[in-house]
């Protein structure tokens, strides 16, 4: 079976800094891979690099089978199909990153929009998805309000309803809860638990250990660029077989 991603010794460096070094995992579709660590470990930068915010230096990317980026194949691509590449992915942000002027419901419509062929058909198609994922999020009685209207968890939620808006083959979330009171976060691990429950093929990068222990079928611990240990959460975060891992998950625990 062709995995629906394969990292093959994907690198990044900011100037002298090289912040991931030769990263290769692989996930099928369906699974929830956790990717913890600590600040500073490369977690945010691979998944930027996944979503082509970041160009990385070296390896590849395919999904389905086909590559969307390798670095010893031709040049540069056009930023007609970066974006193409992008629709495979959708990215949960720590900060919302809503568009403050327009509605939850404009927020999650905006970019079906503006991919489709602009009929009237399309705009009331996009409307009701648009509905229904809010409708799923728990917000229903609040498409009409402005993201300065909401709480930090309905923006957060309102987001994820924004990124699963393009069907993305894979969704990707950046420490959800990180910008978050501690009341809110329940609220969002709910919705991703429930994700996780349909099978959503999603990549959590996430501080949140019992979460990331209970809802994952595949735990990543990244230190210094690398992937130190992955396996599944009883493997990695219970019976570690690396040291740099246990020292992560003890200091963890003490915090």
């Amino acid at each position: 079976m062709i995995p629906i991603l394969e990292v093959k010794n994907l690198q990044k460096s900011f100037g002298e800094t090289a912040v991931l070094k030769d990263i290769n995992f692989s996930m099928e579709e369906g699974e929830a891979v956790s990717v913890i660590g600590s600040s500073g470990s490369g977690k945010t930068t691979l998944l930027r690099c996944l979503n082509f915010l970041e160009t990385p230096d070296g390896g590849s990317i395919s999904v389905n089978g086909n590559a969307l980026f390798d670095a010893k194949g031709p040049g540069a691509k056009s930023e007609a199909e970066i974006r193409k590449n992008r629709l495979h992915f959708g990215l949960v942000f720590q900060n919302f990153n809503l568009f403050p002027q327009y509605t939850a419901l404009e927020n999650v419509c905006l970019a079906p929009k503006l991919a489709s062929d602009g009929s009237a058909e399309a705009a009331a198609a996009i409307r009701k998805q648009a509905e229904e994922l809010l409708d799923q999020m728990g917000l229903s009685d609040r498409m009409g309000n402005y993201p300065h209207q909401l709480s930090g968890g309905q923006q957060q939620r309102v987001a994820i309803a924004r990124a699963l808006a393009l069907h993305p083959d894979i969704l990707c979330f950046d420490e959800p809860t990180s910008a978050l009171d501690p009341e809110l976060t329940g609220e969002v691990l709910k919705v991703i638990r429930g994700l996780a429950e349909q099978k959503m093929t999603m990549i959590i990068v996430t501080h949140e250990m019992a979460f990331a222990h209970d809802v994952s079928d595949r735990v990543i611990f990244m230190d210094g660029g690398v992937i130190v240990e992955q396996g599944s959460p009883a493997d990695v975060m219970e019976h570690p077989k690396e040291e740099r891992t246990r020292q992560f998950l003890a200091n963890y625990s003490k915090a």
